[in-house]
């Protein structure tokens, strides 16, 4: 092909994420519209059996939307909960007794044979198993006694992008079910999604600081933690960066030690509580001399070597990983496009991860 001839649009590298990435509004709409009336049934149902206690199975950025639930799960309903070691069931074979146990496994597929493994073990050991998924069909679904579709539509990219969104919106109406809530708090999301996905030229901008990154920290506390962990997974999917993501309190038992004036740290800054338990942390980086760029309230970026400001003003704490993410997952794919690589297809990955 030619300096002079167009490049076809199939061939445009990263075309279907970035296109996915934009939809990520209309599946936020689409769940609210017609997807919460199934969640808050189905949520009503399992509150009516008292689970005594929560697992939730899962793997990857689906892995990062249940420690999300794990969160909402604890702090708003006062639920202990776990996050499931499924080798134990599909690799050592035990059969816990988990009589009056909830299980929720997410999973975007629903088709990874531990998945459905262990939810089937679950439920035969007498939990209320409840899948989380994009897949209605699924082998997932098929084996669990509830299912909660995200209503994403197809995702073809590899790296997921509107799954994830999807993913935690449809638990947070779950656990506002589980409580007799209406989710009414997330009916801005949408919109605020738009605005925040018009804004990539200054993620473009930022990313220019990344293209010769040999390694990135990724940091939040709280509710915001999830957010980071998700978004160093999108990093190294796409960009092959290794992007370490730590609780703040857990960087400073250690891994601070090789933070320096030359070491890119993105910090994910919520607005409530787990903002305030990250300043200690974000005040020994800025001593330590880090780049330090903040994703969050207007405030916090202030003080940091740069950012992207967050419109999370009358946002609660709980929905504001929905809004973190998205300037995070565009940042990946201009890091990525940057870098001359494709985040379509990263390699050696596959949409469908069939682990055992």
């Amino acid at each position: 092909m030619s300096a002079t001839t167009p490049t076809p649009e199939n061939d445009v590298p990263g075309r279907i994420m970035a296109r996915e990435t934009a939809e990520q509004p209309a599946v936020l709409r689409r769940i609210l519209e017609e997807g919460a009336p199934r969640i808050r049934q189905v949520a009503q149902e399992v509150a009516a059996r008292k689970p005594r206690f929560v697992l939730l199975t899962a793997r990857g950025t689906s892995d990062n939307a249940a420690l999300y639930a794990k969160y909402l799960l604890e702090i708003r309903l006062g639920l202990p909960c776990g996050l499931t070691s499924m080798s134990t069931t599909t690799a050592y074979g035990a059969r816990p007794d988990l009589t009056d146990v909830l299980v929720v496994t997410v999973s975007q597929s629903g088709g990874s044979p531990d998945l459905v493994a262990s939810t089937r073990a679950a439920r035969e050991a007498g939990a209320i198993t409840v899948a989380v998924t994009n897949n209605p069909d699924s082998p997932l679904a098929a084996v669990s006694e509830y299912h909660i579709d995200i209503m994403a539509g197809p995702e073809k990219a590899l790296p997921a992008t509107k799954t994830y969104t999807a993913s935690l919106l449809a638990l947070y109406l779950f656990v506002e079910g589980l409580r007799g809530g209406d989710g009414a708090a997330a009916k801005a999301l949408p919109d605020l999604a738009e605005q925040l996905l018009a804004r990539q030229d200054e993620v473009r901008t930022l990313a220019s600081r990344y293209r010769f990154a040999e390694r990135m920290v990724i940091t939040s506390r709280g509710y915001g933690y999830p957010t980071a962990k998700e978004a160093a997974l999108k990093l190294m999917e796409t960009s092959y960066i290794p992007a370490l993501a730590y609780s703040g309190a857990d960087l400073l038992h250690g891994p601070l030690a090789m933070v320096d004036n030359v070491s890119p740290v993105i910090a994910v800054v919520t607005d409530g509580k787990g903002g305030a338990a990250l300043q200690p942390v974000l005040d020994r980086l800025r001593g330590r001399g880090a780049d330090l760029v903040v994703i969050g309230p207007a405030g916090q970026v202030e003080q940091a070597s740069a950012g992207f400001v967050l419109p999370v003003e009358g946002v609660p704490e709980e929905l504001q990983p929905i809004l973190e993410i998205l300037p995070l997952q565009l940042l990946a794919y201009e890091v990525t496009i940057a870098r001359g690589q494709d985040p379509d297809a990263p390699r050696a990955l596959a949409k469908v991860t069939e682990t055992r």
